[in-house]
């Protein structure tokens, strides 16, 4: 399991009043169908914030895909995008200790306190990197969020590994200060 993942599991109690096997019985017995209506729930009942309440429904999930499956599953004929994930991945993950990594069927969201980025193989030639970042202008690189909604603020399109230099280093390093 990830570092950052297994830190956020053992902070848990302590920042959300319940441990993870709580909250999955929580879940368990209210048998939500919709995400979002899980969501609502912990947020809204349990005032637990958006990546806490993200995380604990996913790993409460009755699903035997582990973490590596969903990825490889969303990469499934797109394996030429893997190396544009895995140099996203590097970058975010030397942001600090506190970075969590939830993947989910068709993304991979990127949680500070909040969800800050979201990784989704769009076509199998571009990854859509979708990103927080309020008040921040649009630009032709720096898009409109499209089809991420309101989960994000914006989306860039990446085709190769040199889409990820230092300028988008810099637009995930302020979305997950902001994510603080």
């Amino acid at each position: 399991m990830d570092k950052a993942l297994q830190t956020m599991i053992n902070n848990m109690p302590e920042k959300t009043g319940k441990s993870l096997d709580e909250w999955k019985a929580i879940l368990k017995q209210h048998n939500f169908v919709k995400h979002g209506e899980a969501m609502k729930f912990l947020k809204g009942e349990h005032g637990v914030t958006h990546g806490f309440a993200n995380t604990i429904i996913h790993l409460s999930k009755e699903n035997t895909e582990d973490a590596t499956d969903l990825v490889t599953n969303q990469y499934k004929g797109k394996e030429a995008l893997l190396p544009i994930y895995n140099k996203l991945i590097s970058v975010v993950s030397n942001f600090g200790r506190d970075v969590v990594k939830t993947p989910k069927k068709t993304s991979v969201s990127i949680i500070r306190k909040k969800q800050f980025a979201l990784i989704k193989p769009a076509t199998k030639t571009r990854i859509d990197l979708g990103l927080k970042l309020k008040d921040k202008p649009i630009t032709d690189r720096l898009g409109n969020s499209g089809p991420f909604g309101t989960m994000c603020t914006h989306r860039v399109q990446l085709t190769s590994t040199a889409d990820v230099d230092d300028q988008l280093t810099n637009w995930l390093k302020e979305a997950y200060e902001k994510a603080n």
